[in-house]
C-alpha cells in the first residue's frame, strides 16, 4: 500500500502570517545585538520577549551575502585573482572576515 505523504509542516507553513513593526533604529538594534550576545536570530529574540516557543541557538550559524558578477571582478582584483576562481575568492573572504572579528574583539594594545 502506498504510503501518501505528510503534509503537516507544510501546511503550517503556509498558515504561519509573517509580521513586520515599524520601530525606531534604536529599539531594532537593542533586539540585534541582544539577540547576537545570546547566539540568537532577531526573529527568535522576538518570540523570546513576547514568551512565544523559539530555537534555543542558531540551526546553521553563518554569515550570508549576495554578491553579483561585479563583485567577484572587484574582489578578484582586490586578491588579486581569476575572478572565476569563486572558491579561493570565497576563501580569502573568509580570512578576511575572520580578521575583522578577530581585531574587533581583542582590544586594542596600550
Amino acid at each position: 500500500m502506498a504510503r501518501t505523504p505528510d503534509w503537516s509542516k507544510e501546511e503550517q507553513a503556509v498558515q504561519a502570517v509573517q509580521m513586520a513593526f515599524d520601530l525606531s533604529n534604536d529599539i531594532q538594534r537593542a533586539f540585534r545585538v541582544s539577540a547576537a550576545l545570546q547566539d540568537m536570530t532577531t526573529s527568535d529574540m522576538v518570540r523570546k520577549v513576547l514568551q512565544l516557543p523559539y530555537r534555543k541557538g542558531r540551526a546553521r550559524p553563518r554569515l550570508t551575502i549576495t554578491l553579483k558578477d561585479e563583485d567577484f571582478e572587484l574582489l578578484a582584483r582586490k586578491y588579486d585573482l581569476d575572478p572565476q576562481d569563486r572558491a579561493t575568492i570565497r576563501q580569502r573572504v573568509s580570512e578576511e572576515l575572520q580578521g575583522f572579528a578577530h581585531n574587533y574583539l581583542t582590544p586594542p594594545k596600550q
